[in-house]
């Protein structure tokens, strides 16, 4: 039994051991990966989507002489057309321009990333929608505990 004791602490302080050193070489590792550059004026480019012009994708960083690549994303709707790296808080959408036939909102500039160059207000628009709300939604918003049935919005066309 003592022979078994022995052994299984033997094998309890050579598993410590190897987990110790295999924990040192990660924080090495690390370390040497933060203190490879120097560099802190680092200047990015666009982000360029892997596939596509929208997606996952690479843009890639210059500092002196050091190059890197860092992960981005191009959104695939409307907000590409203004960058990925221009943040805008935008109003509500607008009411429908009847010749026309779309609304408009504004986006005021929020955050610039990556030293990207951004206008400071932005309007877009988009076609308004051929379905509107019937007036039956009023009704529905009343609280009414005696209906049995969920209330209903029809949807018209315009």
């Amino acid at each position: 039994m003592r022979g078994l004791c022995s052994t299984l602490f033997l094998l309890l302080v050579a598993l410590m051991i190897v987990t110790t050193e295999a924990g040192k070489h990660k924080k090495e590792k690390g370390k040497r990966a933060k203190g490879k550059s120097d560099c802190t004026e680092w200047s990015y480019g666009n982000c360029m989507p892997n596939k596509g012009n929208c997606g996952p994708g690479l843009r890639e960083g210059t500092c002196d002489d050091q190059t890197r690549k860092q992960k981005c994303k191009v959104p695939c709707n409307w907000k590409k057309q203004f960058g990925v790296d221009c943040k805008y808080k935008f109003d509500s959408w607008g009411e429908c321009d009847a010749t026309t036939h779309t609304k408009i909102r504004t986006g005021i500039l929020l955050k610039v990333f990556h030293q990207a160059e951004c206008q400071k207000t932005i309007t877009v628009s988009k076609p308004c929608s051929t379905k509107s709300k019937s007036k039956d939604l009023a009704s529905c918003l009343i609280l009414d505990t005696s209906r049995t049935l969920p209330c209903v919005i029809n949807l018209g066309t315009a």
